[in-house]
């Protein structure tokens, strides 16, 4: 009797214990092309709230490259497409080389805070993508149009959601002035 209540309490736990479990990132649908997608401008259409863009507003990352040496700056505007720049940015590290869908980014808040994120790029297009970080607390969604069409917005968001994330919880600030 005591063995089988022991059995039932350890099912119990392991049931809960999987509930519980946090959410993981699907693995990327596919490879990108590290020599055109992280160059150049990508603008944040959508994203996760944070503390750490609260009134950020216009946001956009920067892929810049220096010989081999990839660095990834990500900017926004505060509280208006017209305020104060903010930006926090750092050298990253494609952690798949041929594949190039995961990344490790080492930012440095106020010069030398270290902050350091790991984002997958779980789905791209021609001009959009989306990434996450593997926890999938974090999402974000990107595309090389400042003012993309309400429809490409939809999609995307649509997206988020068949990836296991819950567009609910997507925030879409004001984006750059036209």
């Amino acid at each position: 009797m005591k063995t089988a209540i022991l059995a039932l309490a350890l099912s119990a736990a392991c049931a809960t214990a999987a509930l519980a479990a946090p959410p993981v990132a699907p693995e990327p649908a596919r490879p990108v092309d590290a020599q055109s997608f992280f160059a150049g401008r990508w603008y944040e259409i959508g994203r996760t709230p944070m503390s750490l863009t609260d009134g950020c507003v216009a946001g956009y990352t920067d892929y810049l490259r220096k010989g081999e040496a990839l660095t990834q700056r990500d900017a926004c505007r505060d509280k208006t497409p017209a305020g104060k720049e903010k930006v926090i940015g750092g050298p990253l590290k494609i952690l798949n080389p041929g594949q190039n869908t995961k990344v490790h980014v080492s930012y440095h808040l106020f010069g030398v805070v270290p902050i350091a994120r790991e984002y997958w790029m779980l789905d791209h297009g021609d001009g959009w993508f989306i990434q996450a970080t593997p926890a999938m607390d974090m999402i974000n969604i990107y595309t090389r149009d400042a003012h993309p069409s309400a429809a490409l917005i939809a999609e995307l968001t649509a997206r988020t959601k068949a990836l296991g994330y819950d567009p609910a919880k997507l925030e879409f600030p004001a984006l750059a002035a036209p």
